[in-house]
């Protein structure tokens, strides 16, 4: 009998089991796959390294800041910050075809740019950072308010709020067309005023160093141990039965796998419920590695987010991808210690998943083929042109997301609907990471304390 099961050996699977660990209970991760971290992995093709899903680390701080999400998770895990050797980015920008907006790890560039770019907001973009910087994230009230109609009662110019929901949906929005409000406030903290960072060494360094505390903890941690249902007997999860048919009882379950997916497991006949749809927001992304560093073509920007008209439309794309609007990230661009080799440019884009799902295997090949050339020529738009420096290429689509993560229809942020305090229709059974409302590394990392705090470390 363990304390706690945890579905999932993602950022937050990972991060519950170390708090719960660091009060003796008996945990045990279960991972279907052969590796850890989800879509936030690693792996090697063709003899170079490639992160999978981490563009840069959100809610950077200085040493020794003792606020906001990075400075609680570390007190929480009982992590140094030097442990991640996390390096600031060196500027980012939003990019729209009449105007651009850079920003950085300081709040006063994103003030800066707003008002030199749009001086008749300036006093409004303010009055909107202090409504964001005031919002409790714990504070369930006004979570779920239309993040358009608060943004467009503060500021008056489309194009700049356009411009401001590019980033922040990108990198947080599992609903169409706009945000919650919390998950806006929880973005627009965590990208414009305190900023983005990566570690030298890629995923792979916040990954082994959280395995390496589980580990050395007590907790256990089955590879290819994949759940096929989790029993119900009156009202809780009585057992989690594996793939192999093994049986585990628990006092408690968390599950990461996602609210739609964590429900079809329940054996209880519970019907997924219906007004909390899969989300449908999914990503192709193309990676290239170049002959040189990007800055050396004068591409010397961290992340570009650009869209090519003035008005940003986010939806699930119509076509196979949707090249209007994407995400280039160099992760070169990092103030490093020490230069990486890594040399490299990778471009997201929106895509559907019905249309990649459709495709027998050689049609696949030949559509990623096709769309890796189109999102590229649609970035070039925005950056250098790099394609005459290309060495080797690789690309990732929405069935690649459902292989490694799990998520319905390969959305990245899960269900546009989130289930704040992790709780289910069973007593015992919680939901944490994408679909509790926290995304993002440190999202999802925080995500996993927050629950195994509010749920698995209670008093009997």
């Amino acid at each position: 009998m363990y304390d706690t099961l945890i579905i999932g050996a993602g950022m937050s699977g990972l991060a519950a089991g170390i708090r719960l660990a660091y009060y003796d209970q008996r945990v045990c991760i279960l991972e279907r796959h052969t590796t850890i971290g989800g879509l936030n992995s690693f792996y090697r093709l063709r003899g170079r390294d490639y992160d999978v899903g981490l563009h840069a680390i959100t809610n950077i701080t200085p040493k020794g800041t003792k606020s906001g999400p990075l400075a609680r998770l570390l007190r929480q895990l009982r992590f140094r910050l030097e442990d991640f050797a996390i390096a600031p980015q060196l500027g980012s920008e939003i990019a729209f075809p009449s105007v651009r907006l850079k920003f950085d790890n300081t709040e006063r560039t994103i003030r800066d740019e707003v008002a030199w770019a749009f001086p008749h907001e300036a006093n409004n973009f303010d009055r909107l950072t202090r409504e964001v910087v005031g919002y409790d994230d714990l504070n369930e009230t006004h979570a779920n308010q239309s993040a358009r109609e608060v943004v467009c009662s503060i500021l008056h110019d489309p194009l700049l709020v356009e411009m401001l929901f590019c980033p922040l949906m990108f990198y947080g929005s599992a609903r169409e067309h706009d945000m919650d409000w919390a998950q806006f406030s929880i973005m627009f903290r965590s990208i414009f005023l305190e900023g983005l960072g990566r570690p030298a060494a890629g995923v792979r360094l916040i990954l082994k160093h959280l395995v390496r505390k589980f580990r050395s903890l007590g907790g256990e941690l089955k590879l290819r141990a994949g759940v096929k249902h989790i029993a119900v007997e009156n009202g809780r999860v009585a057992g989690v039965v594996l793939e192999n048919d093994e049986v585990l009882e628990a006092r408690n379950v968390i599950s990461s796998a996602g609210w739609c997916e964590t429900m079809r497991l329940c054996d209880d006949g519970q019907p997924v419920v219906n007004s909390r749809a899969a989300g449908q927001l999914s990503f192709c992304e193309t990676i290239a590695t170049l002959d040189c560093p990007p800055a050396d073509l004068g591409h010397d920007r961290t992340i570009t987010f650009f869209n090519d008209h003035d008005q940003f439309v986010w939806q699930k794309a119509e076509e196979m991808c949707d090249v209007r609007s994407g995400v280039i990230c160099s992760p070169n661009n990092f103030a490093y210690e020490a230069p990486i080799d890594d040399n490299s440019i990778r471009i997201t884009a929106l895509a559907n998943f019905d249309r990649w799902r459709a495709l027998d295997e050689p049609a696949y090949r030949l559509e990623k083929l096709r769309w890796y050339d189109r999102i590229t020529e649609s970035a070039v738009r925005f950056v250098p042109d790099y394609r005459g420096h290309v060495i080797d290429t690789d690309m990732f689509t929405p069935t690649t997301i459902v292989r490694y993560s799990g998520h319905d229809n390969g959305a990245i942020y899960g269900a546009p609907e989130k289930q704040l305090d992790g709780r289910t229709h069973l007593e015992n059974l919680f939901i944490c990471g994408t679909d509790q409302g926290f995304v993002g590394i440190i999202g999802s990392i925080t995500s996993g304390i927050a629950m195994a705090n509010m749920h698995c470390l209670k008093p009997n």
